[in-house]
Order: structure tokens, then sequence, then C-alpha cells
């Protein structure tokens, strides 16, 4: 799983992070194998979740996160995560401690506050699938579709924004860790939409590691100095194997 490689903007109109925090305070608003049991109980296409409109305090408090983290992650990037104290990023976003830590409860969260609004994506892939497509059809689809425009969720990208995240988020054993807390969150979404019970954790378990899995193989062979250009036939090829394996399972048919 990795980074959306996009640069945001954040707090109020100045830039400034205090601002935003204040105004978002105040409230400025004017509004193995997949088991068939799980993927069967969401075999009937399901229409697209409807969406709420975002109101203007919530989409300030998602900026106000989004420029913390931003004015985070540059400092981690320049010297290093563990280099960089919570004091240090609070000073720089002009708040305090006890409010930095109201937003992000951990100092990893700093950094990994990007993959937040991607935790329930395969969820809403199989939510909002065509009709007639089955849900490992839709992720399959959706995976392919992502390493044709080099979404750096797959992995393939070789922006360099996104290699320098990378590197740092692989090479920080406690990013690292805290990572899994998230695909964690995006298995039991998936579950979710699979219809819930053991059978459909079973099946967003597999999902989501093939998804992680093929991810990394991706970005390991950039960072090994491959384009993703060149990567991307490879890649391509990897996904329609393992999309294979997670309808047919380990062993073929007939085998016990």
């Amino acid at each position: 799983m990795v980074m959306s490689g996009e640069k945001a903007g954040g707090g109020n109109g100045n830039g400034s992070v205090a601002g935003a925090v204040e105004e978002e305070r105040a409230g400025v608003s004017a509004s193995a194998q997949v088991p068939a049991s799980a993927l069967a109980r969401a075999s009937a296409p399901a229409p697209a979740p409807t969406q709420a409109r975002v109101s203007l305090r919530e989409r300030k408090k998602q900026l106000t996160y989004r420029a913390i983290s931003d004015a985070a992650v540059a400092m981690f990037l320049e010297r290093g995560f563990d280099k960089v104290s919570v004091a240090e990023v609070a000073a720089a976003a002009d708040i305090s401690k006890p409010t930095l830590f109201r937003y992000f409860p951990a100092k990893e969260d700093l950094a990994l506050h990007r993959f937040v609004g991607r935790e329930d994506e395969a969820a809403r892939v199989v939510g909002g699938r065509a009709p007639g497509a089955s849900p490992l059809e839709a992720l399959r689809r959706h995976f392919l579709a992502g390493l044709d425009r080099r979404d750096p969720a797959t992995g393939l990208c070789d922006a360099p924004q996104a290699l320098a995240f990378h590197r740092l988020l692989y090479g920080t054993p406690s990013l690292v860790a805290r990572l899994y807390a998230y695909q964690g969150r995006s298995e039991a979404a998936l579950a979710r939409a699979l219809g819930g019970g053991v059978t459909a954790r079973l099946a967003a378990g597999q999902v989501i590691a093939v998804l992680r899995i093929l991810a990394e193989e991706n970005w390991r062979r950039i960072d090994a100095g491959e384009s993703a250009d060149r990567v991307y036939a490879g890649a391509v090829q990897a996904a329609e194997e393992a999309f294979v394996q997670l309808r047919s399972g380990l062993e073929p048919e007939g085998r016990g």
C-alpha cells in the first residue's frame, strides 16, 4: 500500500496551519483461495453509495489534517523520521503539542495520514461495481486501471516525490508496523462489503494481501532503478496471475 503522491495546501487563506486549526475549531461552517460463499453473497450488483455533501466545516477539517501532515512529512523527508520530534512538528505548524495530538494520536499517523482516504477503497470498488461484475473482477479491473495510470497505490510510480516517500516509509520500521493497522481497517471494510462473517473476512484478508504484495513488488523494482514504464508489462502479468490464483486457489482443481 502506498501514498497518493499528491501535494495539497492547507490552513486558511494565508497558508497558516494554526489559522486553519482555529477556524476549524471555531466551527467555520456554511453547511490460498477466496471463499466462494463470501463472494457469492455479494454477487448481486450493488448501487454506488450515495455521498452526502461534505460541509464546509468538514472540508476545513480535512485541509487542516492534510496541512499538518504535509508539514511533518517535509521534515521527515529532510531529516529522517526518527530525528524529528513531535514538538518540532507542532512548532513548525504553529500549534501546541496537545492540539497536534487531537488530530494525530501517534507520531506515525503524521506520515501515514494520506492513507486514511484509501482505507475503504477496495470496499468502495466492490460496492460500486458495474452490473454483472463480480467483486473479484471489479477489484481486478480497478488495480489494472491503477497500473495504467501509474497510481502510486499500485507501487508503479517513479515520480521523485513518490520515491522519496516510499523510501521513508519502507526504511522506517515503526511506519511499516503502523501501516499494518491501516491495512487491517481496509480488510474490515472489504469484509463488510462482501457480506460479513468469517468467510468474508478470509476473502478480504487474501485480497488485501495480494494488493499489498503486488504494490510492494512494483515499488522494489522501481527502487532498484527500473522505470515505471519498464516495469509495467511485468506488473500487469503479475496482477493477472495473482487474480487467477485468487479465483482458483493454491492447488489445481482435482488435486488433494
